[in-house]
């Protein structure tokens, strides 16, 4: 699978975003807009030694192991982790520049709404 390349995203409230970056930032959003992606995320970003074992991941969830498969499968097609396939596990890591895109487009509104 190939993840989605997303280019440094202008931040909100600098400008508009162009068509191109509007789709990017969408799919990102897109990705991370489900409760249990999002925790999944959180898991993987939050775990001892920055990388975590999908076995590590399943037991958190009330979903079968397709189920979990299939959410992370969207986070790498998205390109927020990778994965790394060790024996009969997959361990899998934030990718921090592609997480850094994504709350970076947000930050000079939180800057803002603070100075106000």
């Amino acid at each position: 699978m190939t993840a989605v390349t997303i280019q440094c995203c202008p931040p909100l409230i600098r400008g508009p975003l162009s068509e191109q970056d509007a789709v990017d930032l969408a799919a990102l959003l897109k990705a991370v807009a489900d409760p249990v992606r999002l925790r999944l995320l959180s898991m993987i970003g939050s775990h001892e030694g920055g990388e975590a074992c999908v076995c590590d991941l399943t037991d958190a969830f009330d979903l079968t192991a397709p189920t979990i498969s299939h959410h992370l499968k969207v986070l790498r097609t998205a390109g927020l982790i990778d994965g790394e396939r060790r024996g009969t596990w997959v361990y899998y890591r934030v990718i921090p520049e592609t997480v850094a895109r994504l709350s970076a487009i947000f930050t000079p509104m939180a800057d803002s709404v603070r100075q106000a």
